[in-house]
């Protein structure tokens, strides 16, 4: 990359921007609140982060959710606003646009944890791996795990192969091995 996109803001009509349909960040009603007075005050300090599509002449949201939505509800907002809300573009595949979005909400605090996981999901059927995914959205093994558990899609572990277990002690024949483990898998990201 070469120069950082923030150097490239442009105003673009709200009408031609859309919604991602990965976001799994929440804010409350409280925090929004503020949000909407502090763009009432401050006015829009930061450009909301979109990808745009050229067949379409629309931008998708990939950071600035609830940015865009307080132009949206609020008309008092809009109108000092003209309609235009200001944009950094970045020029990325779905994947590491996904992986952008979960870096801003992470940098910033929480996100939904049942999105978060429909998101591994996705990625997983992109075909990205574990390693892939622990790189570039900054979570460790653990939490990759919790939440391919969460979805309960055993797809999610196809790919996974588990060392050898316990013996239990009336059935010592009975064991489980592979070829290589969750934690060999994971040694991808270490490298």
């Amino acid at each position: 990359m070469s120069k950082s996109p923030v150097y490239n803001v442009i105003a673009v009509p709200i009408e031609k921007i859309e919604p991602n349909t990965y976001n799994p960040n929440s804010v409350a009603p409280p925090e929004f609140k503020l949000l909407y007075d502090s763009i009432k005050e401050d006015g829009y300090t930061m450009p909301v982060v979109c990808y745009y599509v050229t067949s379409t002449d629309t931008y998708v949201l990939v950071d600035g959710f609830h940015r865009y939505r307080v132009m949206l509800e609020y008309p008092d907002i809009y109108e000092r606003e003209g309609g235009m809300l200001p944009v950094a573009i970045i020029d990325r595949p779905l994947e590491h646009r996904m992986a952008s979005t979960i870096r801003h909400n992470r940098a910033r605090g929480s996100h939904n944890v049942d999105l978060m996981s429909n998101i591994i999901k996705e990625l997983h059927e992109m075909g990205r791996s574990d390693a892939w995914i622990s790189k570039h959205l900054g979570m460790d093994r653990d939490e990759i795990l919790r939440l391919k558990q969460i979805t309960g899609l055993s797809a999610l572990f196809k790919d996974v192969k588990f060392g050898k277990a316990w013996l239990p002690a009336d059935e010592e024949e009975t064991t489980f091995s592979s070829e290589e483990t969750l934690d060999e898998d994971m040694e991808e990201m270490e490298e």
